[in-house]
């Protein structure tokens, strides 16, 4: 006797800027494995290899948009497009990822008779007021978030369910991660094989880092004040490139010259396990926007550990003193004490070693797999 075939999902997305893009070739790398899977999108980088690898339905070549009505009327018409798209599909499951506020296509796949399920991919509310703030009055980006908000909370009810990345997530997100509507174990996965242990940590020079955009969102020029006052035995290098990478590099001029502080630039995905194995910590001081940074992940799985911030579904997998470090404050003269008091602990290589093995026991490929087809199977029941 076999198990029943699980149902075919449609993955519905909005327009997928890169860091989208990995995470969303991520899920669909897991769902494939265990069921069909199609994506509906717009804006899919034209590189991406979800392009080759998966069924797509791309609404539109266009962004979000830049100003705030230009975001506001292709939010409206990009909602009306997966409608239709919806309607012409035959998956009898519809996950909406990321797009967890696009209200019309959730009642729209309800109606339909689908079995509709959001997975938010952090709090993209916020994320949107910290953006808007940048263009708009406080008070403004304030009530325009809220709005975003309310309409994410009516997606949450009008679904079947809710995924998040781990219960913590789910918390933070005002759900309880016991309900019976709630999944609260959808994390994604790491690639195992490529991100792993290739220089044991007692070989390691004293190097701090940062990984990921260098913009407001990420405290960076926090980083950049800590960076400056760490003792002569010990390097900050920021991997990765944004907006804030000229301001960083005037700042941080005489550190940079006398090799204090270093800097990659832009690395290619295939390039950042090497540049996790070159650290003794990672540091990512980031505001609650993002429900689990993959990078936070990838960094266990190289026995890098971690000082993050203890947002959304963070504390679930930087376990205080085991796997890694939460932040008390972000203050720069308490971010730096707390840097240079791990650095001088004597149970690193433990804790090293014992993220790795979080990463290979509960976020490896399997174990994703076998988290979504147990959350498709108790959905469609």
């Amino acid at each position: 006797m076999t198990d029943d075939p699980l149902p075919g999902v449609c993955v519905v997305t909005h327009p997928l800027a890169a860091a989208g893009e990995n995470a969303t070739r991520s899920l669909l790398d897991i769902l494939s494995a265990v069921t069909a899977v199609s994506l509906v999108t717009a804006n899919l980088p034209v590189d991406s290899e979800i392009r080759d690898r998966h069924e797509l339905v791309e609404l539109t070549r266009k962004g979000a948009g830049d100003s705030v009505v230009t975001a506001a009327f292709r939010f409206l018409l990009n909602q009306l497009r997966m409608c239709r798209v919806i309607g012409d599909r035959n998956e009898d499951v519809v996950l909406f990822f990321g797009a967890t506020s696009y209200l019309l296509p959730i009642i729209a796949a309800r109606l339909l008779g689908k079995t509709v399920l959001v997975e938010p991919r952090g709090d993209v509310p916020l994320t949107l007021r910290l953006n808007w703030e940048q263009q708009l009055p406080d008070e403004v980006a304030t009530v325009l978030a809220g709005a975003v908000r309310a309409l994410e909370r009516t997606g949450f009810a009008t679904a079947h369910g809710v995924i998040t990345y781990t219960p913590e997530m789910a918390r933070q997100l005002g759900l309880h991660p016991e309900a019976p509507t709630v999944y609260p174990m959808g994390a994604r996965y790491v690639r195992t094989d490529e991100f792993r242990v290739q220089r044991p940590y007692a070989d390691r020079d004293r190097v701090v880092g940062f990984l990921g955009r260098l913009d407001e969102e990420k405290n960076v020029r926090e980083l950049a004040a800590v960076a400056a006052e760490l003792p002569e035995d010990v390097t900050f290098r920021f991997i990765g490139d944004g907006d804030l990478r000229e301001w960083l590099e005037t700042e941080l001029a005489a550190e940079i010259e006398r090799g204090a502080v270093d800097f990659t630039g832009w690395v290619d995905h295939n390039d950042v396990p090497d540049q996790l194995n070159d650290l003794s910590l990672l540091v990512l001081p980031s505001q609650p926007t993002e429900g689990l940074p993959t990078t936070i992940l990838e960094s266990l799985a190289c026995g890098t550990p971690v000082l993050a911030s203890p947002v959304s579904g963070v504390p679930d997998v930087v376990r205080e003193g085991e796997t890694g470090f939460l932040l008390d404050s972000r203050e720069p003269p308490a971010l730096r004490k707390t840097i240079l008091d791990i650095l001088e602990r004597n149970d690193l290589d433990s804790i090293s070693e014992a993220g790795r093995d979080l990463i290979e026991y509960e976020y490896s490929f399997e174990a994703a797999c076998e988290r979504y087809r147990s959350i498709l199977v108790a959905c469609t029941r």
